[in-house]
C-alpha cells in the first residue's frame, strides 16, 4: 500500500498547506493512507511553541475524512518536539487527543535551535544530537523516532561534512536497541532527498541496523509541508526498505502498528 506518514499543513508553525489541498494530491498521486503529523511543542522556548490549536486540527481531520474518506483512509498525528522534556505537561496537553500516531524528533538541543547549536559546538554537534536522541527514545512516550540523523541536513547548509557511521555507530546501535526495546519504530524520511542533502534520513546503513537488531516497525513519510510534494520519494523510500532487508512498513490506529507487505 502506498502511504505518506509524515505530511504537515497550516496546523504546523512551517506550513501554509491546506489539508483538503494535500489530501486531493494524495488521492491524485495513487496515495492510499496518510497521516498528518503536525508539529507541536509544549516548551515555551521552541519556535513550535503555542502555534497548535488541537479543536482546528481535529476540524480539519474531521472534514477530510468526511470529504475523502471513501477514496483516502486519513490518520491524526503529531510530531512532539523532544517530547523527553517537560513530560508531564505533554501528557496533560494530549490526553484528551485521539490521536493515531506519534512521532517523536530532536530540533533543539539546550533550548538551541540544532543550527544554533552547530555553531556554538563545532567539535561535538553530531555527539551531542545523538545522546539527545538517546535521551528521547529512552523515556517518551512515543511510536516512531522521526528523521534520526536529523542533525546532517543543518552541517550540510553550514559546510560540514555528513557524520561517519562507524565514528558514531555505537551511539546510534545505542539509540536502536533502546527503540526496540520499548516498541518504538523509526522512519525513512524522504525530505533530505529534496535539498542539498541529497539522501533520505538516516541513511540506509541506519536502517540496515535497525533490521539486523531485530528492529520491525517502520514507517515511510515525505516531511512535506506542501500539497505538491505529498508523497515525494515514497517510492524511493520503499526500496531502501526493501534493500535493507524490510517486507513490510506499518500505519497505525489508535497507536496501534499494524503490518504491510511493501508492494
Amino acid at each position: 500500500m502506498y502511504m505518506d506518514y509524515h505530511h504537515h499543513t497550516n496546523n504546523s508553525i512551517d506550513s501554509k498547506a491546506v489539508m483538503q489541498d494535500v489530501c486531493k494530491e494524495a488521492i491524485s498521486k495513487g496515495i492510499k493512507e496518510i497521516c498528518f503529523t503536525e508539529h507541536y511543542s509544549v516548551n515555551p522556548l521552541a519556535p513550535t511553541y503555542g502555534h497548535m490549536d488541537f479543536t482546528k486540527y481535529q476540524a480539519d481531520i474531521a472534514a477530510s475524512r468526511e470529504q475523502f474518506g471513501d477514496q483516502l483512509s486519513i490518520k491524526m498525528g503529531i510530531e512532539l518536539c523532544e517530547p523527553h522534556l517537560m513530560m508531564d505537561v505533554y501528557e496533560k496537553a494530549l490526553q484528551p487527543v485521539p490521536f493515531d500516531f506519534i512521532m517523536g524528533s530532536v530540533h533543539n538541543i539546550g533550548n538551541q535551535k540544532l543550527r544554533l547549536h552547530l555553531r556554538a559546538n563545532p567539535e561535538t554537534f553530531y555527539q551531542d544530537y545523538f545522546a539527545e536522541m538517546y535521551k528521547l527514545v529512552s523515556d517518551a512516550d512515543i511510536d516512531v523516532l522521526a528523521h534520526i540523523d536529523l542533525m546532517k541536513r543543518y552541517a550540510v547548509q553550514e559546510g560540514h561534512d555528513i557524520y561517519s557511521f562507524e565514528q558514531h555507530k555505537d551511539q546510534i546501535a545505542a539509540i536502536l536497541e533502546k527503540a526496540i526495546q520499548r516498541s518504538i519504530g523509526i522512519e525513512i524520511n524522504t525530505s533530505g532527498m529534496r535539498s542539498s542533502l541529497g539522501e533520505a534520513m538516516p541513511t540506509p546503513q541506519i536502517v540496515s541496523l535497525y533490521h539486523d537488531l531485530g528492529g520491525r516497525i517502520l514507517t515511510l513519510g515525505s516531511d512535506s509541508h506542501k500539497a505538491e510534494t505529498v508523497g515525494a520519494g515514497i517510492k524511493e523510500a520503499a526500496q531502501i526498505a526493501r534493500q535493507c532487508g524490510f517486507t513490510h512498513i506499518h500505519q497505525f490506529e489508535n497507536r496501534k502498528p499494524k503490518a504491510v507487505p511493501l508492494s
